[in-house]
Formats: C-alpha cells, sequence, structure tokens
C-alpha cells in the first residue's frame, strides 16, 4: 500500500512538470535578443535588429561579452535568441539550442587566439613537414 502511494506521488509530480510551461525563444523575425534573469523570471532585451542570420546575431552577443569584459565586468557566458533559437556563448564558443535546457549543439568554435569560426573552417594542420 505504501509503495503504491510513493508511485502515485512520484507520478502526479512527473506530470506537474511536464506540465510547466517552458520558456521559449522570441521568434521576431531578424531580431537579435539578449537573455536576463530577473527576479528568476527570463527577460528578453533587443540586441540588435535586421539581422540577417544567426551567425550575425551571434557576432552581435560575442561583442556584448568582449564589451563587457574591457569594461571589468566578468561576464563569461552569454544568453541570447533569434528567431526561436536559444544562443549560448561562452569561452568554447557559440551553442545553439531549440530549448533553454535543451542539448546544445556547437555553433562556431574559438580559434587559437580567441575568434570565433564556424567548426572545419580553419585549416588542420597535420603534424607532417
Amino acid at each position: 500500500m505504501r509503495a503504491t502511494t510513493v508511485i502515485l506521488a512520484l507520478a502526479g509530480a512527473t506530470i506537474l512538470g511536464a506540465c510547466q510551461r517552458q520558456i521559449e525563444a522570441p521568434a521576431d523575425r531578424g531580431v537579435c535578443w539578449h537573455m536576463v534573469v530577473v527576479g528568476g523570471q527570463p527577460k528578453f532585451n533587443v540586441l540588435a535588429r535586421a539581422q540577417p542570420d544567426l551567425e550575425h546575431c551571434a557576432a552581435e552577443l560575442e561583442k556584448m561579452r568582449v564589451s563587457f569584459q574591457s569594461l571589468g565586468v566578468p561576464q563569461g557566458d552569454i544568453t541570447g535568441a533569434y528567431q526561436s533559437q536559444f544562443l549560448f556563448i561562452n569561452r568554447y564558443g557559440v551553442f545553439t539550442a531549440q530549448s533553454l535546457t535543451g542539448y546544445q549543439y556547437p555553433f562556431m568554435v574559438r580559434t587559437g587566439d580567441g575568434r570565433l569560426a564556424m567548426p572545419g573552417a580553419m585549416p588542420q594542420t597535420s603534424g607532417e613537414q
């Protein structure tokens, strides 16, 4: 009897958790957003308009990250959004995801000097000379 009660309670909690509203990235065409968390709730601020693609939005977010760092603000990770996709910028590069908590796919990687490049865009050194 007790095991049944525990199982029902866990099932109820799982169902309620699945019903919670997922945070969605804004879908506005061509708008690059910066996301901050205020009072536990996400807030999206317009960073740039008329951005032609995800790469340009990532560049705007990276520019903001670098500006913060030059001011002495230890802003390591930045979260943004572009046309329903989340962008995550960190010291390793830029990652994209369909949801805030979903799997993050590599979009751009850091080069040896810290710049961002598309994966595979940099020539590989073979080590043979």
